[in-house]
């Protein structure tokens, strides 16, 4: 202390006060600087550590895939080893399989980073605010043959895959992939449907044929078993599909996909819908009172809807005097526009009007002239190079959500139908199956009996059951005839049939345009686009209804349906072509000739191997080889809504 006073207290030792000023100046900044360094390094080591926690989780990723390809190589070269395959043959295809592997993009690392029930997938249902809980607390199965719910889990069933990895690293499938895999599903349903048809023509001959009755009764016998035996094999196949589809790594990413692409087009749609000047926005007017069913209105309303998205102008859709409801499309689910509810007093003219025009007035799809180019089949030119990737039918998805934006349920709605589900004992899995009978048979379309549609739900269901697990059997059977419900649970007892006889008597053709029948329509087609897979005819408008909704609740359910008879179509569409992928030489008369790039305007699918077109290029109809073309997705080019 007495330093101190000396130190400070005299003038001639200013030189020593100011150097221990300085020394403790020095001191506190270096104290700072060191503490600041340390935080630095603090922070930086956490950072590494993360960086380094990723690149061991990648590694281990890709040592579990070096693994499984260890295995199957193993598995390849001791199968052709025991074929008496030379070992340089061997060593030649393991060094072309490891070639494949090492361009693998999943290899390179560093390439970046309407109804909720029964654990549904990413991407929601087309009413999003109605998060209705699974009903009767079971679920006792999946969505599907493999469950489409347990995106981005640690592993897949057996261990050996993380689905999730690729889409949390950015690694996405190319095109080629995804439309190469599900052009290998389809095909094995071709080639099925090809050999069971041909060998069921082949064993009806000889049950019919003279000779020796015991060797006829053997033949046959040993085709029911090539038949039963193939089935089997088939079933092994698209199970092995799903499988490939769920471990592959990109199922996160088509669930991530899948979620963007619709919430960008309802953010469009919602724009669109919603101006802010009303009196002053351009207006496309839509009158629902089509004369026609329910499905074939909704079809009616999407319709308008997309060359209102097209021509950029609000929708307004006039339903008061709907003959299902004379209050209005507004009493039962919400308004198309919380904005823009009417046409306002500017003079209206009928379509196609003129650029200036600011009202227009639509006619029915059959009336339309001149036809636009952007009508079904034809999909945003902006979207289709996603969509292409996405899904395996995007202009049914595209359908799905203009269904989704329009079908939000009023609150009466929504309680109704999640007491309707409640009171059905709606449960996971179930198989939806539409049996359209009354004024459609003999007119629209052929009769078919329960049984035909009863062997695609066995068919189903085995396919589930292949690798030994075992469900429930449940079906919703949704009928405009009361009698089907019965006959089903008379014939199929080992099923549990959810269906209301009820309801399916206010769809007959006296009762159909009541409240009470929409509100059956309603359910029925609610609750068949939740099924896990559908069985119906899509000469219907109801089945294709649900199995566009289908669509919103899926990265991509193309394949979730089979259809006693029509393909997938859209009323009043465009030409729906396919491009020709390998060359036909006609094997008879009623065979259509294909060189590779031709065009081929699809008018159906006979599900026996074959379907029936025009060549384009020759304007000759026939037959032709279903897997021998791909589908053509046509584009249009419309507005961006950038917006938004």
């Amino acid at each position: 202390m007495l330093l101190v006073r000396q130190l400070f207290g005299s003038s001639a030792n200013s030189w020593a006060r100011a150097l221990i000023i300085f020394v403790l100046a020095w001191v506190v900044l270096v104290y700072v600087f060191v503490t600041k360094l340390t935080n630095s390094q603090n922070q930086l080591a956490t950072s590494e550590n993360e960086i380094n926690a990723r690149r061991i989780n990648h590694a281990l990723q890709l040592l579990e895939h070096t693994k499984q390809r260890n295995e199957e190589l193993k598995q390849l070269i001791d199968e052709l080893m025991s074929e008496q395959l030379d070992k340089q043959s061997a060593l030649k295809l393991v060094q072309r399989l490891q070639e494949n592997d090492a361009q693998n993009p999943k290899l390179n690392p560093g390439e970046g980073e309407p109804f909720g029930i029964n654990a549904a997938p990413a991407v929601n249902h087309n009413w999003d605010d109605l998060q209705l809980m699974e009903v009767g607390g079971g679920g006792g199965g999946s969505r599907g043959i493999a469950s489409e719910a347990n995106v981005g889990s640690a592993s897949g069933g057996d261990g050996n895959s993380i689905p999730g990895a690729n889409a949390a690293a950015g690694i996405e499938p190319t095109l080629e992939y995804e439309f190469t895999r599900r052009r290998i599903q389809t095909n094995i349903a071709e080639i099925w449907n090809y050999f069971s048809s041909e060998l069921g023509k082949i064993r009806k001959q000889v049950s019919q044929g003279s000779g020796a009755a015991n060797g006829n009764a053997d033949l046959e016998e040993q085709i029911n078993q090539v038949l039963v035996q193939g089935a089997e094999h088939k079933r092994s196949l698209l199970s092995d599909m799903d499988r490939l589809r769920q471990t592959d790594g990109y199922e996160a990413w088509r669930h991530k996909e899948a979620k963007e692409l619709s919430d960008l087009v309802q953010r469009r749609l919602n724009y669109l819908q919603n101006p802010s000047d009303c009196q002053n926005a351009r207006k496309l007017v839509c009158k629902l009172n089509k004369g026609c069913g329910y499905g074939c209105q909704l079809h009616h309303v999407v319709y308008c809807f997309i060359v209102a998205y097209a021509t950029e102008r609000t929708l307004i859709l006039k339903s008061r005097g709907w003959r299902y409801h004379k209050g209005g499309w507004e009493e039962v689910f919400l308004p198309v526009s919380n904005t823009c509810h009417d046409a306002g007093s500017t003079n209206a003219y009928n379509w196609p009007g003129k650029p200036n025009t600011q009202v227009l007035v639509l006619p029915i799809i059959d009336s339309l002239m001149p036809r636009p180019p952007y009508l079904p089949l034809a999909v945003p030119e902006d979207l289709a190079p996603r969509l292409k990737r996405l899904h395996g039918d995007p202009i049914v998805w595209w359908v799905g959500q203009f269904l989704k934006y329009l079908l939000r349920p009023q609150t009466p709605t929504r309680d109704f139908l999640t007491t309707g589900m409640r009171n059905l004992g709606w449960e996971h899995p179930i198989v939806g199956v539409h049996v359209r009978r009354t004024d459609k048979v003999g007119t629209e379309a052929a009769f078919h009996s329960i049984e035909e549609y009863m062997t695609h739900v066995e068919d189903y269901y085995r396919t589930l059951e292949i690798n030994g697990t075992a469900v429930v059997r449940r079906i919703f059977l949704a009928s405009d005839d009361a009698r089907v419900i019965e006959e089903a649970r008379k014939k199929y007892p080992q099923y549990q049939i959810v269906g209301d006889a009820e309801v399916a008597r206010m769809a007959a053709v006296s009762t159909r345009y009541t409240d009470t029948a929409l509100n059956g329509i309603i359910l029925d087609i609610h609750l068949l686009s939740l099924s896990d897979y559908l069985v119906c005819t899509f000469s219907s408008q109801v089945c294709r209804v649900a199995y566009e909704i289908m669509q919103t609740m899926y990265p991509d359910a193309s394949h979730r349906f089979k259809s006693l008879d029509d393909i997938y179509y859209y009323g009043g569409q465009n030409a729906h072509n396919r491009r020709v992928v390998i060359a036909h030489k006609p094997r008879t008369h009623e065979d259509l000739q294909l060189k590779v790039g031709d065009l081929v305007s699809v008018a159906g699918n006979h599900w026996d191997g074959n379907s029936k077109g025009k060549n384009t290029r020759t304007n000759l109809g026939g037959l032709f080889p279903s897997f021998k073309v791909e589908e053509k997705v046509d584009t249009a080019k419309l507005p961006l809504y950038n917006e938004i």
